[in-house]
C-alpha cells in the first residue's frame, strides 16, 4: 500500500527545507505568513532572541474580510505599520511552505506598498 501524504504534510515539508535558509534577525525579522481556511496571520520573528517583534491577524483586524484577499491585504498593511513603528524596514519573507499566490501575495504585495523591504 501506498503511503500519500497530505497537502499539509507537503507544505510542512516544504517549509522546513525553505527554513533552512531563511533566518530573521532584530534589525532584519522573519515575516512568517501563516494562512488557515478562515484566516490569515502574519508575525515578525526575531530569530536570534527567539522573540516574536510584532503580529497582525485577520480576526482581530479584518473581520468582516477574514480569509479572503481583501483580508489579506489589510493585514499586510497593518503588520508594516507596525513594523515602521520599530524601526524595521527590511524583512525577510517567510511564506512557510505555501504558494506565492493568492492571499499570501495580496499579504506581501500589501506590506510592500505599505514601505516594507523584503
Amino acid at each position: 500500500m501506498i503511503n500519500k501524504k497530505t497537502k499539509n504534510e507537503m507544505r510542512i515539508k516544504r517549509h522546513l527545507r525553505i527554513r533552512k535558509n531563511l533566518f530573521g534577525t532584530a534589525i532584519r525579522p522573519r515575516l512568517s505568513v501563516y494562512r488557515s481556511n478562515k484566516a490569515i496571520y502574519a508575525q515578525l520573528i526575531d530569530d536570534v532572541n527567539g522573540v516574536t517583534l510584532a503580529s497582525a491577524s485577520s480576526l482581530v483586524e479584518a473581520k468582516e474580510n477574514g480569509g479572503n484577499v481583501e483580508g489579506a491585504k489589510v493585514v499586510g498593511q497593518i503588520i508594516a505599520e507596525r513594523a515602521l513603528e520599530k524601526d524595521i524596514k527590511k524583512v525577510v519573507f517567510d511564506r512557510s511552505g505555501y504558494l506565492y499566490h493568492g492571499r499570501v501575495k495580496a499579504l506581501a504585495e500589501s506590506a510592500r506598498a505599505a514601505g516594507l523591504e523584503f
